[in-house]
């Protein structure tokens, strides 16, 4: 690093925690094991001293970071950490400031009267989650109950077609059961987020519907364990457009790095609402930057990838080739939209 960064390095939680309170940090990146402190309340010490500052947690090699670094953590870079690796995160964690910190969309955003609240009974089901890795289905059905509306959204939807394969479920602890955690998580997510007052002309229904098959095709698209961030990422892709005064912009320009650059449209819109919710960083950039993958900082077909890719597929809109070629997947591109065809012609069934 040359002579335009300060970097320090200390060797545990409590004095990273004092110098932050001390002086103000752009990026803190946390090891996976700290003498003195858990990482996550390292992290969580950072949010509340510095909420501005980038905060990058490290990974050991086979060992997924806990529940609770994920929500904490802006970016995850895997051990042993090359240089070249660490400057292009930091690159993209400064873009994606940028990005959130538009001027143009802070005003936007806050002349809306009323903003989408947070999802309640999703966030109620990750907080369970977080807490014991083994909660029973009869507890994940009871956090659910707690909303009578929502419960019998994710009843309709898990008889879907696409979900229920012809077997009927009767009741949310089934439902737990047969579909699994992750996907019951989805469902009371998409419930939840298109449940939400849309501005005039947009079908919650329909954005609901192509959401799921978004989110489904997304976490095909990915190794086990990107897969569900990928899922939830695609799912809330399209949250943007529940919002006033925000256009979905994928039909003024085709698919390519500078598709929609300066136009304040749907993808910049929700990633700050994202933001606003306090939703991990993996799924705010893959939605700021769902039509422009390559801004994402990644060299490799990451999760801001295979939401370019579900989301157009699902929508009907170009895919970026280009990207795709760099990244080494385009020969997978005809096979996906084969999965994306199979999948919107079961959505289509009667459920």
């Amino acid at each position: 690093m040359d002579d335009g960064w300060d970097v320090q390095c200390v060797g545990d939680g409590g004095t990273a925690t004092a110098l932050a309170a001390d002086v103000p940090q752009d990026i803190v990146v946390v090891a996976p094991e700290l003498p003195d402190m858990p990482a996550a309340t390292l992290l969580g010490q950072i949010r509340t001293l510095r909420p501005e500052t980038s905060r990058i947690a490290l990974v050991g090699p086979g060992q997924p970071p806990p529940v609770r670094v994920l929500s904490l953590a802006h970016r995850f870079l895997p051990l042993p950490l090359g240089e070249e690796m660490l400057l292009e995160a930091i690159g993209s964690l400064e873009e994606l400031r940028e990005l959130l910190g538009d001027p143009r969309l802070r005003e936007h955003i806050g002349r809306i009267d009323q903003l989408p609240s947070p999802p309640h009974t999703y966030l109620a089901l990750m907080h369970a989650l977080e807490a014991d890795d083994e909660t029973s289905a009869a507890e994940i059905a009871r956090l659910i109950s707690g909303d009578p509306a929502i419960a019998a959204k994710v009843l309709q939807l898990c008889n879907s077609a696409y979900f229920s394969a012809g077997r009927s479920i009767t009741d949310l602890r089934m439902a737990v059961t047969r579909l699994g955690v992750a996907t019951l998580r989805d469902l009371v997510l998409a419930s939840e987020v298109f449940a939400q007052t849309a501005q005039p002309g947009v079908d919650r229904h329909a954005l609901q519907q192509r959401a799921l098959l978004a989110s489904h095709l997304a976490r095909r698209l990915l190794p086990e364990s990107s897969a569900e961030l990928g899922a939830t990422a695609a799912l809330l892709a399209d949250i943007g457009l529940l919002l006033p005064g925000v256009h979905d912009d994928r039909a003024d320009a085709p698919a390519g790095d500078g598709a929609g650059s300066d136009a304040l449209g749907y993808a910049e819109a929700g990633a700050y609402l994202l933001g606003l919710w306090g939703l991990p960083m993996p799924i705010i950039e893959a939605v700021a930057f769902q039509r422009n993958p390559a801004r994402a900082g990644t060299r490799s077909f990451w999760v801001a990838g295979a939401v370019h890719v579900a989301t157009s597929l699902v929508a009907r809109v170009g895919v970026n080739e280009d990207y795709l070629r760099r990244t080494g997947v385009l020969d997978r591109l005809d096979d996906w939209r084969t999965q994306a065809d199979r999948l919107m012609g079961i959505a289509a069934q009667p459920a």
